[in-house]
C-alpha cells in the first residue's frame, strides 16, 4: 500500500512539476524546485485532493512543504481511513 501511495504521489508531483525526474521529485521542496511557489502549492493540493479523495485543511497545507512530508501526511490520512485508494 505504501508503494502504491508513493507511486501515485510521484505521478501527482510530475503533473504539477513536469520537468522533474523521479529522483528530483522525491527530493522536492520549495528550496530544490524553483517553480514551487504559492500557485504551484495550490495546484499540487488540488491534484492531491482529486487523486486521493481527501480534503487538505489549510492548517495542514502549511506543513506540506516537501515530497516526504506530503507522503507522510497521505499515509496518515489513509491509515485513518479518510482517503480512498
Amino acid at each position: 500500500m505504501m508503494n502504491d501511495t508513493r507511486a501515485r504521489l510521484v505521478k501527482c508531483f510530475g503533473t504539477v512539476f513536469p520537468g522533474l525526474s523521479e529522483r528530483e521529485i522525491v527530493l522536492a521542496s520549495p528550496d530544490t524546485v524553483g517553480s514551487w511557489d504559492s500557485l504551484a502549492s495550490a495546484t499540487l493540493f488540488t491534484v492531491l485532493e482529486e487523486e486521493f479523495a481527501i480534503d487538505i485543511a489549510p492548517e495542514d497545507a502549511n506543513q506540506l512543504v516537501s515530497f516526504e512530508r506530503v507522503l507522510d501526511y497521505l499515509q496518515d490520512q489513509i491509515a485513518r481511513g479518510q482517503a480512498a485508494s
